[in-house]
């Protein structure tokens, strides 16, 4: 909250166009970590001073270890693209047929990558360690309860992004700390033994697992789903409920039922195939075989149409 304003600060210090070029840098900003982007390095100079005056005013100031210059693309002391959030952000030259496009179909050269950062994978495989050190006397079943909750909620974080190398890369290393905590607890049985007590390879798949079946969970497990951009500067707290519920599949006001039609419809009318709109009138639950046919009530047979939609279809039922 008390960086609400820095974005604004920045954005209207430089005019929207400059020799018919888009000029006006672009602020992303979360809590109190911020990213300016501008093809111009002066641009970028200039916003750091204004930055730095604006945080003035509340005696705040620019931390010199955590503030950088980089360039996506090349090598800035030494370092090509930047960290944001435990996200690597870097552009790589591609060919004509891999390249990425602006909005008008123009091709850029380049593709965007989006990866799990180095820092952020070195900070999980030490919580990981921390956790294998404590549980050194534990139960095998203690331990994959404590390390899956860890390994899900980060495989997720990362799973709208260029993860699935990095997420194999992180299973590796993760079982070379599970070998070393599996051979400590059986110091004298050999490394078949310990492979079969914890890994069970006569199954024919090495599985971190118990003999209750309760199993480790992999990063590489985690489906890599890319993220939709919110369009504009939409709020789930906007009241915009037809578009969240469409979007994310729930929203505060849309009841659950509602919000899967919504997405499984992907926010259309099953009867015109048109966008249910805000300023809808009437959105109605719709049976797709009557009930009174023998239809049911299970999701497979339910849709939502406009108002208008539901009663031609029920008057062309009745009149067939």
């Amino acid at each position: 909250m008390a960086l609400h304003g820095l974005e604004t600060a920045i954005e209207t210090a430089f005019p929207t166009y400059k020799d018919r070029h888009r000029w006006k840098p672009k602020v992303v900003r979360y809590a109190d970590d911020f990213v300016v982007l501008h093809k111009d390095r002066e641009v970028i100079l200039q916003a750091q001073a204004i930055a730095s005056t604006w945080l003035q005013r509340m005696g705040l100031a620019l931390k010199p270890r955590n503030t950088r210059i980089a360039h996506t693309r090349h090598p800035v002391e030494g370092v090509a693209g930047f960290d944001f959030l435990g996200f690597h952000i870097r552009q790589y030259p591609v060919g004509k047929y891999k390249t990425g496009t602006t909005g008008q179909g123009k091709p850029l050269g380049f593709k965007t990558h989006i990866k799990p950062s180095t820092e952020a994978q070195h900070r999980h495989l030490l919580q990981i360690k921390g956790e294998l050190r404590k549980l050194r006397a534990a139960s095998q079943e203690v331990l994959i309860g404590t390390l899956n909750p860890l390994i899900q909620g980060w495989s997720h974080y990362y799973s709208a992004v260029v993860a699935k190398a990095t997420f194999s890369r992180m299973d590796t290393l993760v079982y070379a700390k599970l070998r070393r905590w599996a051979h400590r607890r059986h110091p004298k049985k050999s490394s078949w033994w310990v492979s079969e007590q914890d890994w069970h390879l006569r199954e024919g798949h090495w599985t971190f697992k118990t003999d209750r079946g309760k199993t480790l969970r992999r990063h590489a497990d985690t489906p890599i789903r890319r993220h939709t951009k919110v369009t504009g500067a939409r709020s789930p707290y906007d009241g915009e409920w037809i578009y969240w519920a469409t979007r994310m599949g729930r929203h505060p006001e849309t009841s659950k039922r509602w919000a899967y039609l919504l997405k499984r419809q992907q926010g259309r009318c099953s009867w015109c195939g048109l966008y249910f709109k805000q300023g809808d009138d009437l959105v109605e639950l719709d049976h797709i075989q009557p009930r009174s046919q023998g239809g049911d009530g299970m999701y497979t047979n339910l849709q939502l149409l406009h108002g208008h939609c539901h009663a031609d279809k029920t008057a062309n039922e009745q009149a067939g």
